[in-house]
């Protein structure tokens, strides 16, 4: 079997011209989308997504609005900006780059902003919107996963799907979407039996487990499209994913490559969301 590459960049790029022209068709009515980005501290990590985010909005035509913070900034201090940014008409997307420093209280933070902003999807209304199938801001890594396959032409609908690894980032939201679109799913972890049986049955696979190369081609169905979520060093400091890539050629029917798979994409949904945040609060199509 010839195994295909999901091009995650082409994808991606797709998704942002189109919000691109979303934003031109907005700027002729008057509305320019904006974006505010937070970041505390010196995360070398962060900075890079952060600067990413910069670019895809220039990119798209979102203005962005940058807040870097130093470290020891107080919770308070972060929160009174978020209240402040919740309440400017300018703002329709407002984004704190996680993880914050030990101090300041993660979900207190999400919490803050308003779920109208969050772009990210992390606000437990519009978690629970996308639980009982209620239109929200769906998180972006999960929304690009579902996008990938969608754009590369592979059937949800009826397919056995397995997502192994189950947190609230991307786990649980990416089976939730699965479910949305008809698909049989099984959510797997660190403590699942048979994991091999149960892969076997998976037409679907999705690895958001966070261990290098913990999925090898043996233990897939023949034909199975593989999402690889994760983004890890191998024992020689390469950047690859929670699935052994080379072991699944000629087993896969797809597969994503890390990097250049669901990383870009997760970029493009935040643009996606920003231009869709943007139109409920104007309340223009």
């Amino acid at each position: 079997m010839n195994t295909q590459l999901i091009d995650g960049k082409q994808i991606a790029l797709e998704i942002k011209d189109e919000q691109k022209k979303a934003a031109e068709a907005l700027s002729l009515k008057g509305v320019q989308p904006g974006l505010a980005v937070i970041l505390v501290g010196d995360n070398s990590a962060s900075k890079v997504y952060v600067s990413n985010k910069k670019k895809a909005c220039e990119y798209v035509g979102i203005k962005s609005f940058s807040y870097e913070l130093p470290t020891e900034t107080s919770e308070e201090e972060l929160l009174e900006l978020i209240h402040t940014l919740n309440h400017d008409k300018c703002v329709h997307g407002i984004l704190v780059q996680l993880p914050l420093p030990k101090h300041m209280d993660e979900q207190k933070v999400i919490m803050a902003i308003s779920p109208l902003k969050d772009v990210d999807g992390f606000h437990p209304y519009n978690v629970g919107a996308l639980s009982i199938g209620l239109n929200g801001l769906v998180s972006c890594t999960p929304a690009g996963v579902i996008e990938l396959l969608k754009r590369s032409n592979v059937t949800i609908q009826g397919k056995n799907c397995v997502i192994i690894g189950r947190s609230n980032i991307v786990g649980k939201p990416v089976s939730l979407l699965l479910l949305r679109e008809h698909g049989t799913v099984t959510i797997c972890h660190s403590k699942t039996q048979n994991l091999e049986l149960i892969l076997q049955q998976a037409d679907i696979v999705v690895a958001a487990v966070g261990i290098a190369k913990f999925i090898k081609g043996h233990q897939l169905k023949e034909g199975a499209v593989v999402i690889d979520v994760g983004m890890n060093r191998d024992e020689n400091g390469k950047l690859c994913g929670d699935v052994d890539f080379d072991s699944c050629q000629g087993i896969a029917s797809q597969i994503t490559p890390v990097p250049g798979g669901v990383g870009p994409m997760t970029i493009a949904m935040l643009m996606h969301n920003c231009i869709r945040a943007t139109k409920n609060q104007e309340g223009v199509n």
